[in-house]
């Protein structure tokens, strides 16, 4: 289970949620049993009440404590479920965005090419079901168990001072085996073939999107019913393992219960000894084999938990080789911001630039960037200008060498533009950006007068991946978010990827005065997709 440990570290940094939703189960839990005890205890007891009346024997019985307590227990039970479910879903929610955030910064410290090596539908897939399986860590498994555990001790503890020792050791013996049953022996049984169902579920559903997403070339290439067949027989094997480990959690949940109600006869059975020898009364005897018959609510949800286990073990092992850690490279330096510093926002020397296992593209590349000054980099495709950049801007750590740099703003070659507003988009690069200023950046970049006939100006919705944008429009944009950034060092890789030469004649000039105070390195095939350079680099 050590594939969880980070999990749980992230889990535990919200202790006192935990505590609180804990606490809630635990007075859900109790309030069940004690009403169920409470009003066989009082049916017991009115009943021998009854029954002597019947006889003519003079009894009497207080009708209002144990009323009061039924009433209390009903509508605590019925309070504390309901706080329950609404804080505890809560907390699951909360724990799963710190996941998500946790993985998504993750993957932003990771390089392109560590990022390359899976598509987008296992991107998906992370994000959304393997990170969905963790809820089961805290509000299926480690709470309701330790919470189960507990209880039982308090019921044995119970038997202890009601029966006697030997009771409360026989009762220890049954709910024991019953809370290994519906632990750690479902979770035995059916952890290979639910780690083996989540990660056969993760590559089914990575085909069905490829399958979306290719539907177009499937149906070309005529292969469309072959491949939609193909899909269906692994769905048809995966619900026959799923019928199986539904199978072994069924008779693992049917044993926790013989095992429960057991324990109830044996109370009942030693009880009625000691209730003939006038040890305890009747209302008592009857007291703890309900106690026990309630503790099935505890142990009830257990086996369904643990037998997707091995599952969400699975889940998190796949998330824990999409985590980057941050790089800690001694060799290469991030210093704080100091005014010396902005006069060489960028010092590189004898740095070797690629990707950890594969040879690097560049080797013993020194350079330095003077404040104010424009670099340009050009090569053909494959040169290492990207791996370059990455390198500059501390996405990817040098091989060999000393690189330091001031933070700096970063545009990368993939346009990247979120389903939402034309300014939340923007703010992303400024997040304290005034509207005046989001729209001198937008002028900048000749995109004002295309927003300022929009209704919504600049809380015009973008649409899936920025949909209602051309090509153009998005780089664009994505150009203006880098250009708020107040950075001392600017990096621009292929900055007017798909902008119509008209407009990239007429944007450059004003982008150029804009960043006049800053360093500024761009990069791209050739001279005439560049800001005005003081002198250029050529890779081969």
């Amino acid at each position: 289970m050590r594939e969880l440990i980070p999990w749980l570290r992230l889990i535990l940094q919200r202790r006192g949620r935990l505590v609180v939703g804990a606490a809630l189960l635990f007075a859900t839990l109790t309030s069940g049993i004690a009403l169920l005890a409470l009003s066989g205890w009082f049916l017991t007891e009115t009943a021998l009440v009854g029954l002597l009346f019947a006889a003519g024997v003079q009894a009497y019985i207080n009708l209002y404590v144990p009323g009061s307590g039924i009433r209390f227990f009903a509508v605590s039970r019925t309070v504390s479920r309901y706080l329950e479910r609404l804080y505890n879903h809560n907390t699951v929610l909360r724990l799963l965005t710190d996941i998500r955030v946790a993985l998504f910064n993750s993957m932003a410290r990771a390089g392109h090419r560590e990022r390359g090596q899976n598509t987008g539908a296992h991107w998906l897939s992370r994000l959304t079901a393997d990170v969905d399986a963790l809820d089961t860590v805290y509000l299926r498994v480690i709470a309701p168990a330790t919470l189960a555990a507990f209880v039982t001790l308090l019921v044995v503890s119970l038997a202890w001072v009601i029966f006697n020792g030997l009771v409360a050791l026989m009762l220890l013996s049954v709910l024991s085996l019953a809370f290994f049953t519906a632990t750690l022996s479902v979770y035995r049984r059916t952890r290979s073939l639910s780690g083996q169902l989540s990660d056969r579920q993760e590559r089914l559903r990575s085909e069905v999107i490829e399958h979306l997403e290719g539907f177009a070339e499937l149906t070309a290439a005529g292969r469309t019913g072959k491949h939609s067949g193909r899909l269906m027989r692994h769905s048809l094997a995966l619900s026959h393992q799923q019928a199986m480990i539904d199978g072994q959690v069924g008779w693992h949940g049917a044993a926790v219960q013989f095992l429960i109600n057991l324990s109830a006869v044996i109370a009942l059975w030693v009880g009625f000894d000691l209730f003939q020898q006038d040890r305890v009364s009747g209302p008592v005897l009857v007291l703890l084999p309900i106690v026990l018959l309630g503790l099935g609510e505890a142990y009830t949800m257990l086996p369904e938990a643990f037998g997707k286990l091995g599952g969400t073990i699975s889940a998190a092992r796949r998330l824990n080789e999409d985590i980057v850690p941050a790089p800690e490279h001694p060799s290469v330096a991030h210093p704080a911001l100091h005014p010396e510093d902005k006069n060489q926002p960028l010092v590189a020397t004898d740095i070797s630039v690629g990707y950890p296992g594969y040879a690097p593209v560049l080797t013993h590349f020194s350079m330095r960037i003077q404040a104010g000054e424009r670099l340009g980099i050009v090569g053909v495709s494959g040169c290492g200008k990207s791996s370059l950049a990455d390198t500059f801007a501390g996405v990817i750590s040098p091989l060999a060498g000393t690189l330091t740099t001031l933070p700096c703003a970063y545009l990368t070659q993939a346009t990247v533009l979120f389903e939402d507003s034309v300014k939340a988009n923007l703010l992303l690069g400024n997040p304290n950006a005034t509207d005046a200023e989001l729209w001198r950046v937008l002028e900048l970049v000749d995109l004002a007068k295309r927003f300022a006939h929009e209704e919504d100006g600049l809380d015009t919705w973008l649409g899936n991946g920025g949909s209602r944008l051309s090509g153009g429009e998005g780089r664009r944009l994505v150009l203006a978010r880098v250009l708020l950034s107040k950075a001392h060092l600017v990096i621009l890789d292929e900055p007017f990827t798909g902008v119509d030469s008209v407009t990239r004649n007429h944007i450059v000039p004003q982008i150029d005065r804009w960043l006049e105070s800053r360093a500024v390195i761009s990069l791209g095939h050739g001279p005439e997709a560049l800001l005005p350079s003081g002198r250029t680099l050529h890779l081969s």
